[in-house]
């Protein structure tokens, strides 16, 4: 089953959200635990434990995991098989993005289905050139994983690249979103090539709802504690509103350590964004 097919299926049994889970430096300490490996283990475990069995899609940030080299790897690890137990899918956000054999050897890491590391989807960084990226995109349909296109971020910084304009007049922005519904033209249902779009971004001027409906799934940054809300989702997405995974990891945490009461905020979340249907 296509990660498109598996994602659909999740969202319609559990709702439309997307559960980061960063474990950053400041929120153990918020947490009251150390800034340890022991305590990256707490930290990420309970979070899969209260998240993993409400959301439809959690989604680790790698780099506050392989901060602890090995170890926080080894963690990871068990991030993923904990989520997949409980029925979640994991999108791991690690923003990889390289050319030729190196592409593809970060392909074989998360998206071959007899990696350690393997999980459903991936985040990835078309800026060295949209078919940099092939050999993951490639190796994930092969596997029937998935790929998240970063495409227009919420980051200030994003439209000093993003807006610019390419040889052709296209903005970059339009070209990695027209690439995305490129790959997706011949799929049945939601496609497994996504895109990354903030739900408070500003569009570049050849940037609509058309280009927006990638015929794939839209993760949307920025919601809750960066400001995004339900309205900013309606706003920016129009009809295209429909394949969005509306994701925030922040404002969720900060409800911990309790679990009752992260369970909670999983579960508000998810009914604030089933309004988007």
């Amino acid at each position: 089953m296509t990660f498109g097919r598996r994602l659909s299926d999740a969202l319609a049994d559990r709702g439309r959200f997307c559960a980061g889970i960063d474990p950053h430096p400041g929120l153990l300490d918020q947490w009251g635990l150390t800034d340890s490996v022991n305590g990256l283990e707490k930290f990420a475990m309970t979070a899969v434990e209260s998240f993993a069995n409400v959301v439809p899609v959690v989604k680790p940030q790698s780099a506050f995991f392989e901060r602890f080299g090995s170890r926080g790897v080894a963690v990871l690890e068990q991030v993923v098989a904990g989520a997949r137990e409980l029925g979640c899918l994991v999108l791991l956000d690690v923003k990889r993005g390289d050319i030729g054999s190196t592409a593809q050897a970060y392909a074989d890491a998360y998206l071959d289905k007899n990696a350690p590391l393997y999980v459903d989807a991936v985040t990835v960084s078309p800026y060295l050139g949209v078919g940099s990226l092939d050999p993951l995109v490639e190796t994930a349909l092969a596997n029937d994983a998935g790929v998240f296109l970063l495409a227009l971020t919420s980051n200030p910084e994003g439209p000093q690249v993003q807006h610019a304009v390419t040889t052709d007049g296209r903005s970059v922005a339009a070209v990695v979103l027209d690439a995305v519904a490129s790959r997706n033209a011949d799929a049945e249902g939601l496609g497994s090539v996504g895109a990354v779009v903030g739900a408070t971004v500003d569009l570049p001027a050849d940037v609509g709802v058309t280009n927006l409906d990638v015929h794939g799934p839209l993760l949307v940054p920025g919601i809750g504690a960066q400001g995004g809300t339900l309205a900013d989702v309606r706003r920016v997405f129009g009809e295209a509103t429909r394949n969005v995974l509306p994701t925030s990891s922040r404002e969720l945490l900060a409800a911990g350590p309790d679990k009752a009461a992260l369970h909670d905020a999983a579960l508000r979340a998810v009914e604030t964004f089933s309004a988007l249907g």
